[in-house]
């Protein structure tokens, strides 16, 4: 176990690749506390299934877009375990909505979840490794480098996220602190296959390597950065998606 004795916090780890994170970086020997901000019954199924594997697991409440919240995650954390080695930005939420329909609110809460979240648990992460060093990952997504139309606000968020990722690094890395960012392509998870009928078989046609992503894909990466492999990587986006977002359009038979 490549992670034995480090402790790990996973953001929004009650369902889909937060779990597979927490449960991979778990299997490695990491001790998790599993945040979630209203599926309390999908974190304690996950806490539940880290235990099983004879590792130590909390889950922790708690909306990331709100500083006194982070700080109470975080204080939990530490209380529980001592320390905080590993930090996983992976909550977030989307609003399906074009752009000339969009509200207010719907952009603000995708903004304080997603990147202002991000910001939050990052800097307040940080300051707990400054004196011994961290691993901090944000998840990002395909609209890190192309537009998804009817997704304005998550496209701006995961956008955000990638340009966080590289400041961080850059002034993190005296601390011994790296900061990269995984970006998924498509993955089928519990929320995924509500936007298509066979969200597989639609994504699989376009994807280089005719499949879709599973949580585990997304986790290895994780720990990749997390283990002594990302020693000396910082500031760098990871495509875990098939290639789909190397494939132009392509109007030539190949």
């Amino acid at each position: 176990m490549r992670l034995e004795n480090k402790v790990a916090l996973v953001t929004g780890a009650s369902k889909g690749v937060g779990k597979g994170i927490a449960l991979e970086l778990a299997r490695e020997g990491c001790s998790v506390a599993v945040n979630f901000n209203s599926d309390r019954t999908g974190a304690e199924a996950t806490v539940a299934e880290i235990v099983t594997m004879g590792r130590k697991a909390i889950a922790v409440q708690g909306d990331i877009g709100y500083a006194d919240q982070v700080d109470r995650v975080l204080a939990e954390t530490v209380a529980a375990y001592g320390k905080l080695d590993i930090l996983v930005n992976n909550a977030g939420v989307q609003t399906w909505k074009a752009l000339l329909d969009l509200e207010e609110d719907e952009w603000d809460r995708v903004i304080r979840t997603n990147l202002k979240g991000c910001f939050l648990c990052t800097q307040r992460a940080a300051r707990l490794m400054k004196d011994h060093g961290g691993r901090i990952v944000n998840i990002g997504s395909g609209c890190n480098k192309v537009a998804f139309p009817h997704l304005v606000d998550y496209t701006a968020s995961k956008g955000g996220i990638e340009q966080l990722t590289k400041v961080s690094a850059v002034e993190l890395g005296k601390y011994g602190i790296t900061v990269n960012c995984v970006a998924p392509g498509a993955v089928e998870i519990e929320r995924t296959k509500l936007e298509a009928g066979d969200y597989a078989g639609t994504w699989a046609g376009v994807t280089p390597l005719a499949r879709v992503g599973v949580p585990l894909d997304v986790a290895r990466a994780v720990v990749f950065f997390a283990t002594e492999g990302g020693d000396f990587v910082t500031g760098q986006t990871l495509w875990v998606d098939g290639g789909l977002f190397a494939k132009p359009h392509w109007p030539y038979e190949i």
